[in-house]
């Protein structure tokens, strides 16, 4: 299996390779590896002692960020490494300053591994929540420097939990592990069932994250004057098929405002967002200079607004529901929005928690949209109460990042 795996990781990235001059994220994957040996080398100061952390993508960043920053602030001698595998998480990062070296993961191929090893020597190694990546997992057993995953969630339909050759082979990759750090009381029974024993259900530090948000938010003048005093929906992170249901209600709606603020900010989504609005709109970069109380609708097109902007709605619509799974809601819920998402979302704990607290409402088309968003509107009562709901219950899932600190850090 191990050969087949590594024949598995040389094809991938021979594909990323053919494809990288047509597709803009394969270009970024290929560019940002590039000589990243000597690249890397030039950054590792020697004699220095490294913290390597590891995250798949902009979300899960935003998921270690509270225990990378805890790190930084209690453990001054350490230094911090911090890698993404895709661009869309390195490139909007690239610049963070929690960090003191950021870079691409190298492909998880045998030679890699050991040449990153070699520069890097990491005295200890986050993984955030996935990505088990066999031959790091492997060599950091073999050169006994402790792995950690934090904010795992696991699911029974996973391939570690399959009983057939790839799952077997999987779940040995799993023993690597010093220790899980898992989000929930069924993550630790799966991993129970299989032998693993070194776990603790610490939460998920996405809820410390939030709630740092809320406490430090931005004020955004221009967000106020152009709500008005009058009720605000934010759409935060939408695709296509979020915004097709969305647009047709709003399209329709009186008296209340909007803020989209769409997945994609390339102009030509951002285009064929305002072009199907009938309502006074305009995009965040034009609109500033304008007297925004005229407007119906403001599309951001800029990216590192949108955690801030919840704090003047009233309701929020997270997307990607309609798609492979909702986006953040988290970052809404800790100002004590009530949310609304597309269908996906059963892989998210603290949505199955929303919905089930009655915080948070998925709905399948127009109509189900239609009826949820027009009867909060209507109620002020019920959004007062909901309100309570969703902030209370960021505000009692606080404390996973101290919990591992005192895990790994306090013997």
């Amino acid at each position: 299996m191990r050969l087949l795996y590594n024949i598995g990781i040389y094809l991938y990235g021979l594909l990323v390779y053919l494809t990288f001059p047509f597709n803009r994220k394969a270009h970024l994957f290929v560019r940002g590896r590039k000589n990243w040996k000597k690249n890397l080398t030039q950054k590792i100061i020697s004699g220095s002692k490294y913290i390597w952390f590891h995250c798949a993508s902009l979300g899960e960043f935003e998921q270690g960020r509270p225990l990378i920053e805890k790190v930084k602030e209690s453990y001054p001698d350490y230094k911090i490494l911090l890698t993404f595998f895709s661009p869309s998480g390195f490139e909007i990062r690239k610049n963070y300053d929690g960090a003191d070296i950021i870079s691409y993961l190298p492909i998880d191929t045998p030679r890699n591994v050991k040449s990153f090893f070699d520069i890097v020597k990491p005295e200890k190694i986050f993984f955030v929540k996935y990505e088990y990546w066999y031959n790091y997992i492997s060599e950091a057993k073999h050169r006994k420097i402790p792995l950690y995953v934090v904010s795992a969630i696991f699911r029974p339909g996973q391939l570690f939990f399959k009983s057939n050759l790839i799952g077997n082979w999987y779940r040995k990759t799993l023993q690597s592990i010093e220790h899980f750090f898992v989000q929930n009381e069924e993550s630790d029974k799966l991993l129970s069932k299989i032998g693993l024993k070194n776990v603790t259900i610490s939460g998920d530090t996405r809820f410390d994250r939030v709630a740092s948000i809320a406490s430090s938010a931005k004020t955004i003048s221009f967000i106020e004057r152009f709500k008005d005093a009058k009720p605000l929906v934010v759409i935060g992170s939408s695709w296509a098929p979020d915004e097709e249901l969305l647009i047709r209600f709003i399209n329709q709606s009186e008296g209340v405002k909007f803020v989209i603020a769409p997945h994609e900010v390339l102009d030509s989504n951002v285009a064929r967002i305002k072009n199907s609005l009938k309502k006074q709109v305009e995009q965040y970069s034009k609109i500033q200079k304008l007297d925004p109380k005229i407007y119906d609708v403001v599309i951001i097109d800029s990216i590192g607004m949108l955690s801030s902007i919840y704090q003047y709605g009233e309701i929020a619509y997270i997307g990607g529901g309609f798609g492979v799974g909702i986006h953040n809601i988290l970052e809404a819920a800790t100002f004590g929005l009530p949310i609304i998402f597309g269908p996906n979302y059963r892989k998210f704990k603290e949505a199955n928690d929303l919905v089930e607290l009655k915080g948070a409402f998925p709905v399948l088309n127009y109509e189900e949209l239609e009826q949820i968003l027009s009867n909060l509107l209507a109620n002020s009562e019920k959004l007062r109460r909901l309100s309570d709901v969703t902030k209370n219950y960021v505000d009692q899932n606080q404390g996973a990042t101290q919990i591992i600190i005192n895990k790994v850090f306090i013997f």
